[in-house]
Formats: C-alpha cells, structure tokens, sequence
C-alpha cells in the first residue's frame, strides 16, 4: 500500500504542491528516491536513514521507494527530508497514516534527528493555505515566518523523536510554546538632514519617492550623488501588509530574511557595477531572481551606471517597462516580479569633469555615451544634474529632515493609492485618463512640447505621470502649468543626456 504525504517545492518565486509517495515491498533492501529530484534531494536518504535510526524509529529492511510528484517538477534542496522520513514512518507502521491527513511537512534533517531551518518557507505556508491544508509542520527555527500566514495551524518541531507529539496536538503551536516572533532591529537610516545645498536634487528625490519614478543623478565625482541616493530609503513610504508578505517571501526564498519577521522596510538593493545580466534580472541553468526582484517592491541603486556592462543595462529594458521579468531556459519558464523604483548615478565623462573642463577623447567620449542608450534613458522619469556646492552652502544649516520629506511623501502616496490603487509610475493606460487630469493651459503646453519632437509617446506618458505626482504633493486636483513645466524639464535634461 502506498503512502502519501504532502510537502512543496520552491518554483522559481512559487510553491508547487508535492506528493511523497512511500512504498515498500518484499524484496532485497534497498532505498530509492525518483521524481526528477536534484543532488541534495537524493543525499536525503542518508541524512533520512540516519535520523530515523538516531531518533529510535526502525528503519524498514524491506525495497523502499520514494516517489516526488509531479515528476516533471524539478526538486530542489534539502526541505523534503522531514515529508520523506514521515512518508517511511507512516509506510512502516510507526506512526498512524490518518495523523498526516491534512498536513504539509517541510524541513531538513540532520543525522541526529534535529530539524534545521531552510529556505521559502513563508511560501511553502501561502501554499499550504492556498492548497486548503490545515496545518504545516515546519523546524522551530522556521515557525514564526510560517505563523505570518494567520489561517494555517503552525506545527514547530525541533528533533525528529517528538514528531508523534506534534501530530497528536500535545505539544502544538500554541502561542505559548512556540517561539515569539522576532522583532527586527531598527537600522540606522541615513537623514538628509546630513546633506548641504542640492535644493534641486532633494526635490527631485521627493517627487522619485512620491510617485515611484525613476531617477538619474549625473554630475562630476564627489559632489555627493550617492549619498544623496542613500538617503532615499528614510523618506520612502511604509510598505503594505500584502507588499510586506510579497517581501518577505522573497527575502527568505533567497535567503536574505530577518530571522522569520515580516519585512518592514522597502528593499534598497545597490549591486556592484561589475554584476552580470542574469545576476542583475535573474537567470542560470535553473533559473533564480536576480537583483531587479530582490529590490521589488523598493529600489535599485545603480551606482556609476556608465560602468555596468551595456548588455546588463539593456536586460533592465523589460523589467522598467512591465514590473516583471520572464526567463526561459531550455524547457524551463520562470516569472519573477520587477516592480522597482531605479535610481542610478554617473558621471558626465571618463574623467568626471564634463563641459568646458573635460579632458576626454572623441572616442572616450563616444564610448561613454554608448553605455547608456536612448531607450534605456527614455525609461527614466527623472534627470537630474548634481552640482558642487558652494562653501557657503556646505556651511549652512541644512535644508530638511528626512522626517519632513517623509510626511509630505506619505500624504502624496495616499492620494495615488484612494485614486488609482497605486502609485503613479505603476498607473496603467487605462487609469491613466482618470488620473492625470490636466489643466487647459497646461494640455496645451503638452501638446506643443510633444508636436515639437522633444517627447517620445513614452516621454509623453511618463512627463504626465511626473506632473500628477508633483500635484500630490502639492495638495493640488488638477495638473496645472507649474507641475507640468517641472516634469517637462525633468525630461529634457534626460534629452539632453541622451544627445550629448
């Protein structure tokens, strides 16, 4: 007779639903795991027999074998060990099939018996849930992350030998006996109070973080670009609990979670220039996310982002445009969410100085310009040029807090959210019109401007969404001549950039 027992397996971002199948039969011993599974699931049989022997259960003498279904579903990692080891049991005798009714298991082994974290399993809870389970047995370690998902009993097991009691309901998941949720420690935000000057660059920044647009800071070295950019993560607004979930899961798929607590800020992912375009957008032989979907929901710091490999930058194209990104490899079909605010930095040229001070070559000069590509910039909602400051004004108090931007920024984001249910950068075409009323005058300085050649049909929608988000913070109904003269200015420095 055949046993089955319920487990999921991370898919890309997903859970995919598992069925361990365990069945044993008269024959020579021997111990077999099938189901298109990777190396780390078939080193299970030794970590699963070991811990059974360890933990005082008998390992069955008999032809074992193990089914992973689907087998079409690749399995990967070491989190099918604790279903696998209760598939056996349950095949066995040892404990009773009706136990498992109901239940998903996921976790690994050590060959003691002890349960260890692993990774996604906030995920594998959501599928649970979705998959109308009652209840999941995860490690102690994992418990708090699954417990994020309120509808599903959370079973917490810490050594394979006291598996029966968890199952029969002596030692559950009752709030006293598991362990309270971590609370993350609060980071220290860089403040722009810190900054000097840049009066330009800190509007700018608001209206990027009102609205989640995209912004590029160009200027010469050292006039304080990046620091400027490492403050925006103090002045975004909070994250949803939804947007928090999506986080979270994320995070800890790749492993980077806050000990199993709910994530309470907006990622601030800043990759190296030297990245390649799989690790920027996802990608390898089994596909995984890359930094464009550790940064969802957040944003992507580009730093020097004339030195990124051009071939990277132009992978961004696809994941700015729809807020997802899809890899094929082979047979194989991944989707990964992209919904991120970029924010990048570059210097003016090779040697940093730019206009009448610039000492690069024609063909320096022209490969520069060739990093970065009119469509690319044509993505970009914001462009902005960061100046040196004055001794005067690096001298003086400074401009605003964080806290203050962050107030005006929060106002302007609950506006966009009761108007379209998100932010303006996100609005699709056809909440576009509902959106962006316009002003006569200011329609009639949109038209020229577009008539004029100076916009593309995307330059055109992406000024319109600038000016909407400029008005929120302005407290303002209708886009008038001011917000729209902004917005477009945003957009021919961007121009500019693009024909130097």
């Amino acid at each position: 007779m055949v046993t089955e027992v319920f487990t999921f397996a991370i898919d890309g971002l997903r859970p995919q639903a598992v069925t361990v199948e365990a069945d044993l039969r008269r024959g020579l011993p021997s111990f077999t795991i099938v189901g298109l599974a990777d190396r780390a699931v078939a080193e299970a049989r030794e970590r699963v027999r070991a811990a059974l022997v360890n933990c005082g259960f008998e390992f069955p003498m008999r032809r074992l074998t193990v089914n992973l279904a689907p087998a079409h579903l690749r399995k990967a990692g070491p989190g099918f060990d604790l279903a696998i080891a209760c598939a056996i049991l349950a095949a066995s005798g040892q404990i009773p099939r009706e136990s498992l009714a109901r239940t998903a298991l996921f976790g690994e082994l050590s060959l003691g018996g002890e349960l260890r974290p692993c990774r996604g399993v906030l995920a594998v809870a959501e599928g649970a849930q979705e998959a109308g389970l009652e209840a999941l047995i995860v490690p102690v370690a994992c418990a708090a992350e699954a417990r994020l998902v309120e509808s599903i009993r959370v079973g917490a097991l810490s050594v394979l030998s006291d598996l029966s009691a968890v199952l029969s309901g002596e030692s559950d998941s009752s709030e006293a006996e598991l362990p309270a949720q971590p609370v993350p420690a609060s980071r220290y935000l860089p403040d722009l109070a810190d900054v000097r000057g840049h009066r330009a660059v800190i509007d700018a920044l608001t209206v990027a973080a009102a609205g989640g647009h995209n912004l590029l800071l160009s200027g010469p070295p050292g006039t304080g670009k990046t620091m400027i950019a490492r403050r925006l993560p103090s002045i975004l607004p909070p994250l949803s609990r939804p947007e928090a979930l999506e986080v979270t899961r994320i995070q800890s798929i790749a492993g980077l979670g806050a000990d199993g607590a709910l994530a309470d800020q907006r990622p601030f992912r800043a990759p190296h220039h030297t990245i390649s375009a799989a690790g920027l957008v996802g990608g390898g032989a089994v596909p995984i996310p890359g930094e464009a979907t550790l940064a969802h929901r957040g944003v992507l710091f580009l730093d020097e982002l004339s030195e990124f490999d051009r071939r990277a930058l132009e992978a961004l194209r696809q994941p700015l445009e729809d807020g997802a990104v899809t890899i094929v490899r082979g047979q194989k079909v991944a989707h990964f969410p992209t919904r991120f605010a970029l924010i990048a930095a570059t210097n003016p040229c090779l040697c940093g100085r730019g206009g009448k001070a610039c000492r690069c070559s024609e063909p320096e000069l022209a490969r520069h310009r060739q990093r970065l590509s009119g469509p690319l910039l044509d993505r970009i909602d914001l462009v902005v040029g960061v100046e040196r400051p004055s001794s005067a004004a690096l001298a003086a108090e400074s401009l605003t807090t964080s806290a203050e931007v962050a107030q005006r920024v929060a106002a302007a984001r609950e506006l966009q959210l009761a108007r379209g249910g998100c932010a303006n950068a996100q609005l699709i075409a056809r909440d576009m019109v509902a959106a962006v009323d316009c002003g006569a005058v200011a329609a009639s300085a949109l038209a020229r401007a577009y008539d004029g050649g100076g916009l593309s049909a995307r330059g055109r929608d992406r000024a319109l969404r600038v000016a909407r988000t400029i008005a929120d913070l302005e407290g303002e109904p209708e886009i008038g001549i001011e917000s729209l003269a902004q917005a477009l200015g945003y957009r021919h420095e961007s121009e500019r950039l693009g024909k130097r």
